[in-house]
């Protein structure tokens, strides 16, 4: 009898043993959703405390481009079209061949770095175009960065007039509050969304996060050919922000020589016509033609009193304008105390330039990443309710990703860390992050610092035009 009863008695140790687990993860459970749903509350309570005004709202011209985006699962799109995965990842500034692009696609892939390429074989990505459509999950959008941010702007309160040129079916999907400078096109320019979960695998390749591969072959884009009409209405619409994105579709374009140039100076001729009470806002993308680059550093970024860019196109601005070469790849999960510090040196060397006739101090730069939001913001500056305008672009970064008006915190998570270095040298302060307070600011030199944890969406519905609208958000609440 005394084996049978040892048996019963190590089954039973079994589980209790078992029983003990499964409460302590309950209570784990527990305590992150209580933990989780603080910090919504905080968010929201922070993000509420600044109403745009009903009667007269923020007047916001915005330019460039449009298009319409076919959104698609980028492993199924490669599947579909026959692409294998690619034995050797290489970097390629535009893609030429199908052995480009599985190259390309192996690069940014595993890092899960967003990227977006020129497709100079127009055969090419009509026959990706053509396979997307036969995927059943595929979908289409309204793309491009300024009409993505005009909706946006125009969803938060804001009167919008775009410079773009649209087709009857781009128009019908934006604001009743967005006017459209610019002629329609019958065919508007397409753009390829290849998105992944994180985990997403493809031959021996895994996703490290959730991202996208962006591929087009722009015709009307790349000229911003609705600069004349948008210039045409800008002073009578009397804004009080001037944002300026799309200029990623002028890389690696093949455009004739000197024709890039005199785009670029007719937009620099633009934004140094406007009035100095309003704001002029640039969003960067991902860009990887170094003399492109260069241009802007010399026509666009001196003539813009605020940046928005991500963890990627940070350091590539940055290593640039110290003399250095394109950072194609950067750390996909930057720490806080890094990203501070580039911030930092970045808006000194840029205010440390002598202003010529026109340009602007920088008085405004916002990183989006995927686990925080940071916002430098020159004091006594036009820029308003830094703290307020934080915790909005991290609350719309999930809303964003996983679809949905509502944030529901059982499809979120945090992953910044539960305190940060205000920077990379030994001995800077710590700030310890606070569930009901989750919105850390304070003071340093001439300027102001916020820092806001985003509930980083776990059932992503899509990641492009994240940047785009998460950057709209942020702009809304400090003009």
């Amino acid at each position: 009898m005394a084996a049978p009863r040892l048996l019963c008695g190590s089954v039973l140790s079994f589980l209790a043993l078992l029983l003990a687990y499964w409460y302590r993860q309950q209570a784990g459970d527990s305590s992150l959703q209580e933990r989780l749903d603080t910090v919504l509350s905080s968010l929201l309570r922070a993000e509420g405390k600044v109403d745009v005004d009903d009667v007269l709202p923020p007047r916001v011209a915005i330019g460039f481009g449009g298009c319409l985006d076919i959104i698609v699962d980028g492993v199924a799109l490669m599947s579909e079209a026959r692409i294998k995965p690619s034995s050797t990842p290489i970097h390629h500034n535009f893609i030429e061949t199908e052995k480009q692009l599985a190259e390309s696609f192996a690069y940014f892939f595993p890092p899960g770095a967003a990227s977006e390429r020129y497709v100079s074989n127009e055969t090419l990505f009509r026959m990706l175009v053509s396979a997307s459509r036969k995927l059943p999950e595929m979908r289409w959008s309204l793309g491009g960065n300024a009409p993505v941010m005009a909706n946006r702007l125009a969803r938060e309160g804001c009167d919008v007039l775009l410079g773009g040129r649209l087709s009857t079916e781009q128009m019908n999907v934006l604001s009743e509050h967005v006017t459209v400078a610019g002629k329609p096109v019958d065919d508007a320019d397409i753009h390829l969304i290849l998105e992944y979960p994180t985990g997403a695998k493809w031959g021996h390749y895994t996703a490290g996060r959730a991202n996208r591969y962006i591929v087009h072959s722009d015709n009307h884009n790349p000229m911003i050919d609705s600069l004349e009409d948008f210039a045409s209405q800008l002073h009578s619409f009397k804004p009080a922000l001037l944002v300026v994105g799309g200029l990623q579709m002028m890389d690696s374009f093949p455009f004739q020589a000197g024709q890039r140039e005199a785009r670029l100076k007719a937009l620099q001729n633009l934004m140094m016509s406007i009035s100095t009470s309003t704001g002029t806002h640039f969003e960067m993308a991902s860009f990887v033609e170094e003399s492109l680059m260069k241009d802007l550093l010399h026509y666009i970024v001196p003539y813009s009193d605020s940046l928005g860019m991500n963890e990627q196109e940070l350091p590539n601005l940055l290593s640039l304008f110290k003399g250095g070469n394109i950072t194609v790849l950067s750390d996909p999960y930057p720490r806080v105390a890094s990203i501070l510090d580039q911030m930092r040196e970045l808006y000194h060397l840029i205010n440390s330039q002598e202003l010529k006739d026109g340009q602007r101090r920088l008085t405004r730069l916002h990183i989006h990443t995927l686990a925080f939001q940071a916002i430098i913001v020159t004091k006594g500056s036009m820029w308003k309710n830094t703290m307020s305008a934080t915790a909005k672009a991290s609350l719309t970064a999930n809303r964003h990703v996983c679809g949905s008006t509502q944030i529901d915190i059982s499809k979120a998570k945090l992953i910044m860390d539960d305190s940060f270095s205000i920077s990379r040298e030994l001995g800077s302060q710590r700030i310890p992050f606070k569930e009901n307070s989750p919105v850390s600011c304070w003071e340093e030199s001439d300027y102001e610092i916020c820092i806001a944890p985003v509930l980083v969406c776990t059932e992503v519905f899509q990641t492009a035009g994240g940047g785009d609208n998460i950057s709209a958000a942020g702009l809304v609440l400090q003009i």
